[in-house]
């Protein structure tokens, strides 16, 4: 990936997009960074009073960027360039404790942590490190513990060196392996680890997704279920919501200008409905429907729908039931907005739905939410509209609703599982 670069005196120019960008004089490198808005982070290297950017500021002569599809990707793509181009101060700054490395350790049950320095020795530390690896450097710490945090959610692992004979209280909340795991799916997890931080996310998902698809073919719900979550926890990483929404709540007037701008709307989009259907292998399928309101969950407004449909797996004949009875209950106020997980057929199954139910000339925009390719479909557009062309912000609220949705259909099929589990034991 290649740096496009504009003169200094251009900063307007710039994306504001999450990505990484490079202070250059006319011909080297002298510094790189990560940002969530790269426009916004390079202007204040110019106007802060930072002591860092006096001793180079002057020497900036052009500016590069290379804009991403996430944070994280950010994150990980300034860590590779620092280490492939090391540009002077960067290096400079990386002996102070300025920079962070996540370590592995090569043990039977390898350990991850944070760590300011590379240790190979390290006899008076809890650590007592005498074979890591470690992935960095990384400038962004917060960032660096926030990934850390979402990827422990998806790959449960150990920070400490020893773990007591009984679940801890990481344990209780899905955050560490316990006392006696797997070590072949305990690896396993700590690979995938490694893997995401060597910008091989896609090739994780892939692996995950197929053994998902191999334990369903086995009858192995249990473990199917647990694959799920772990892809989901994977796009939560990808699209990095708990960062940057509570920036798009503030600022909820101007996306909602955008929304209806999108979905060719005069209407005000403030109340926004998403549906989504969870099955493995149309064992205990189940819907769920969460509302927003101005940007914000409104958990009042949730419903979960036990799907009736019997029969082989059929997921647009189970969306249709779900948008169907939920249309019925004209006791809750109808949305602005409709978000469908899937494509065009479920898009299809939904316009059936409204289409046989007593409502006539409906006020609320309707569009489906395509995951393989994060692409929208609306009923008047012939061609789905790519996520990642529109406004961060409002890539970011619907893949927070979508994943929302999700969550909370995977929830309530978890309990339908587990109430069938025990009434057969």
């Amino acid at each position: 990936m290649k740096f496009h670069y504009i003169p200094r005196e251009n900063l307007e120019k710039l994306p504001k997009d999450p990505g990484v960008y490079a202070l250059a004089g006319p011909e080297e490198i002298l510094y790189i960074g990560k940002a969530q808005n790269i426009k916004e982070r390079v202007k204040n290297h110019f106007s802060q009073s930072s002591y860092r950017d006096h001793l180079f500021r002057d020497k900036v002569k052009r500016v590069g960027y290379i804009p991403t599809q996430s944070d994280i990707d950010a994150l990980l793509l300034e860590s590779s360039l620092i280490k492939k181009l090391q540009p002077k101060y960067n290096v400079m700054w990386r002996d102070d404790k300025g920079y962070f490395y996540v370590g592995i350790t090569k043990e039977p049950l390898p350990r991850v942590f944070i760590s300011h320095q590379i240790r190979n020795k390290s006899p008076n530390t809890k650590y007592q490190i005498l074979n890591t690896r470690y992935i960095g450097p990384f400038v962004d710490g917060r960032a660096l513990r926030q990934v850390l945090r979402m990827l422990r959610r998806a790959f449960p692992f150990y920070t400490q060196t020893k773990h007591s004979a009984k679940p801890c209280q990481w344990c209780h909340l899905g955050l560490c392996p316990g006392p006696n795991p797997d070590k072949q799916e305990y690896k396993k997890n700590i690979a995938y680890v490694a893997a995401v931080f060597a910008g091989k996310r896609k090739s994780v998902a892939r692996n995950i997704e197929k053994a998902m698809n191999l334990a369903a073919q086995a009858q192995n719900f249990e473990k199917a279920a647990q694959l799920r979550d772990q892809l989901f926890a994977l796009e939560r990483i990808v699209s990095h919501t708990p960062i940057v929404l509570p920036l798009l709540q503030h600022n909820y007037h101007d996306a909602q200008k955008t929304l209806q701008s999108i979905f060719k709307t005069k209407k005000p989009i403030v109340r926004i409905e998403a549906y989504d259907i969870s099955n493995i292998q149309g064992q205990e399928a189940t819907g769920s429907m969460v509302t927003f309101l101005g940007g914000k969950p409104a958990k009042a407004w949730y419903r979960k729908f036990k799907i009736r449909i019997s029969g082989k797996p059929n997921d647009f004949a189970m969306m249709q039931e779900l948008v169907s009875r939920r249309l019925k209950h004209r006791e809750w106020p109808y949305p602005d907005l409709m978000v469908i997980d899937g494509g065009k057929p479920q898009l299809s199954a939904t316009l059936e739905a409204l289409h046989k139910s007593a409502i006539r000339n409906p006020q609320f925009a309707i569009v489906a939410l395509a995951k393989r390719h994060n692409e929208l479909f609306l009923p008047s557009e012939t061609k789905p509209i790519p996520l990642k062309t529109l406004p961060r912000n409002i890539q970011n609220l619907i893949l927070h609703i979508r994943d929302e949705a999700h969550r909370f259909a995977i929830s309530y099929h978890r309990k339908l599982r587990k109430i069938d589990l025990l009434g057969r034991a």
